[in-house]
């Protein structure tokens, strides 16, 4: 998209305003912005958060992170690789496809990979599968644990199936 006031350059600066309850959309370049007295403070400061991943990542796996076997998203196409160096997902589906992956970066960051604060009123019913599926893998545990490899076995195909429908249902969206 090009600046709306010079025409000439790409907008890469995006500013909403609301005066007298009108809404006023701009797309401008960073020079027609910085002309009209607009910046952003956080222009000129580091991104850290790719930096904090890729030190996780490195005490996580010691080896080369080049050995370590790709994943890439299948909607977007962002590696995980290109995740870590810019610390940013492509899209939605990031998040499925590099689970395996980002539950212990968030047990690291968060001290749990599952959310356990607030939910909108709307998603009340949502995050039932969820927690099925975590209490199913710590009984799972459990099971292993104490060598009850029928029950395990069992939580085992139960927690198959919730993870299907987890997907199906994704699919549907």
């Amino acid at each position: 998209m090009l600046c709306q006031d010079c025409k000439k350059r790409e907008a890469s600066v995006h500013l909403t305003q609301i005066v007298n309850n009108e809404k006023i959309a701009m797309s401008l370049c960073k020079e027609c912005a910085a002309k009209r007295g607009f910046h952003s403070p956080l222009e000129n400061m580091a991104f850290p958060l790719s930096d904090i991943l890729q030190g996780i990542i490195k005490q996580q796996f010691p080896q080369k992170t080049e050995d370590i076997p790709e994943i890439k998203c299948t909607r977007c196409g962002l590696s995980f690789a290109e995740f870590i160096r810019q610390g940013r997902f492509g899209c939605g589906g990031c998040y499925d496809a590099f689970r395996s992956r980002l539950e212990p970066i968030m047990r690291k960051i968060h001290g749990s990979s599952m959310h356990k604060g607030k939910l909108p009123v709307s998603s009340k019913d949502e995050p039932l599968p969820i927690k099925e599926e975590e209490r199913l893998e710590t009984e799972l545990r459990k099971a292993i644990e104490t060598e009850d490899f029928e029950r395990a076995a069992d939580l085992r195909d139960k927690l198959k199936a919730i993870r299907e429908s987890h997907l199906v249902s994704k699919d549907e969206e």
